[in-house]
């Protein structure tokens, strides 16, 4: 699997494409109601008993390439150069009891605002399929293509949120390793900005054009509303009426308070520090500010990737620093700005890496993809903070004490967001399908979250 980078292979879309993505993404959502089955048109599917919704927005951080829970936020210090490698220092959080490796001093200040979950499991070692479990709960290899926790989000908060940006947006590009809107479709695709959030200008792709002012986009706007004489003569069509509420819709994304929520010069140069002056550090104060926009889901797919069968523990050095930055930058603000009851935030990859450092060649000290045991990082929206749940044993191998499931973590996100989620999903022939599978041979599960919420 290639690692990509904070800068490498952004794609070039021209002007036209970018306003046509534009339109689709945002104002575009309106004629969807009238293209999709009656059954996905009607709004968010009926739910049996709809919990008390705690949190308005999630954050998802996905560390795509599994982060190796034994060098972050399960240290194994007792354990030996044999699954410790190069790191053998822990340190303490401002929590008793709560220590993480050494490469996270910002987010050991931080710990009484999140829970560390250290007993996830679901024994996939593949990167497609484990991605499948940890982003729909549902098992691979069915006869149905399950929607990501974004596309059902976008789904049932359908009714509830009129915000101006798409309700499911992902930092900066979609994850790719599976098919996040699964048999939902492409209208609850995620909306993906591209662009680079660091740079003088997030150039969001459809929104902000590279080379186009704002002053060249309004004047665009005008000329085009000279010469659109049909829409003048036909303005009585319900079919050119709505047409025109669209455009209006993509053109206040595009020029107007939409737009203002990816401009990050707007906030204190400060704080901007304070994130991190790199991609990932600015995607976690773009994800602030959507969420303040009340966008239902963000997700924010690490730049760089955590694969590292080998060259590990130099990319670890590289890679932590950015990480703990970001994240612990963005659990401050949010409670800072009372948000964090409402904004929940979790950060894992589809697995971990293994506890056994794999010193033959070609890794000379890599650690390969570990679905026994790994960490989820929660926070906000419900969650309590200052906890561990579930423990992994002395090598971290194996689940120790109260094993998570895919289906246990996103049943617990889902309730604290008021979806139920034994409700029913609308499949465009009329299949059977749930929100999440029912426990099974299968699929396995040991309960919701109770303990932190």
């Amino acid at each position: 699997m290639n690692s990509r980078n904070d800068s490498g292979n952004r794609s070039q879309i021209s002007r036209r494409e970018a306003l046509r993505r534009g339109l689709y993404g945002t104002g575009g959502m309106l004629l969807a109601d009238r293209l999709l089955p009656a059954a996905l048109a009607d709004g968010a599917p009926t739910q049996k008993a709809k919990p008390q919704a705690k949190a308005k927005s999630v954050i998802q951080i996905f560390l795509w390439g599994g982060m190796s829970h034994n060098d972050t936020w399960d240290p194994k210090p007792d354990s030996g150069k044999e699954y410790l490698g190069e790191f053998t220092e822990v340190i303490d959080t401002n929590v008793d009891g709560i220590r993480l490796g050494a490469l996270f001093p910002e987010l050991a200040k931080q710990a009484d605002k999140y829970s560390l979950i250290r007993s996830m499991t679901h024994g996939n070692n593949g990167h497609e399929t484990a991605a499948y479990i940890m982003q729909t709960g549902h098992m691979p290899g069915g006869r149905l293509a399950y929607p990501s926790v974004g596309a059902v989000f976008s789904l049932f908060k359908k009714k509830e949120y009129k915000g101006i940006i798409p309700p499911y947006v992902v930092l900066t590009r979609a994850q790719g390793r599976f098919s996040e809107e699964g048999f939902l479709g492409p209208n609850f695709k995620p909306f993906a900005t591209g662009g680079n959030p660091n740079s003088a200008r997030f150039e969001v792709e459809g929104v902000v054009a590279r080379g186009i002012t704002d002053e060249r986009q309004e004047a665009r706007r005008e000329l085009l509303g000279k010469m659109n004489t049909l829409g003048s003569l036909m303005a009585a069509s319900p079919e050119v009426a709505l047409a025109e509420e669209t455009k209006d819709v993509a053109y206040e994304l595009i020029l107007g308070s939409g737009r203002e929520v990816f401009d990050l010069n707007q906030e204190d140069d400060q704080l901007r520090d304070r994130y991190g002056r790199h991609t990932f550090g600015q995607e976690c104060l773009a994800a602030r500010r959507m969420a303040e926009a009340g966008v239902p889901y963000i997700t924010i797919n690490y730049p760089g990737g955590w694969d590292t069968h080998s060259n590990h523990f130099p990319r670890m050095r590289a890679q932590c620093p950015h990480l703990d930055q970001g994240l612990a930058a963005l659990l401050a603000d949010l409670h800072d700005r009372g948000m964090l009851e409402s904004t929940l935030v979790w950060c894992t990859g589809e697995f971990g890496r293994g506890p056994k450092v794999d010193w033959q060649p070609p890794w000379n000290g890599g650690r390969n993809h570990y679905g026994k045991v790994f960490t989820v990082l929660v926070a906000g929206g419900g969650f309590k903070g200052g906890r561990v749940v579930g423990a992994s044993d002395e090598h971290g191998a194996n689940v120790a004490e109260r094993p998570v499931y895919p289906v246990d973590l996103l049943g617990s996100i889902y309730q604290l967001a008021g979806i139920d989620f034994t409700a029913d999903l609308p499949h465009p022939e009329g299949l059977p399908a749930r929100v999440l599978p029912e426990p099974s041979d299968r699929v396995k599960s040991a309960g919701l979250l109770t303990e932190i919420m």
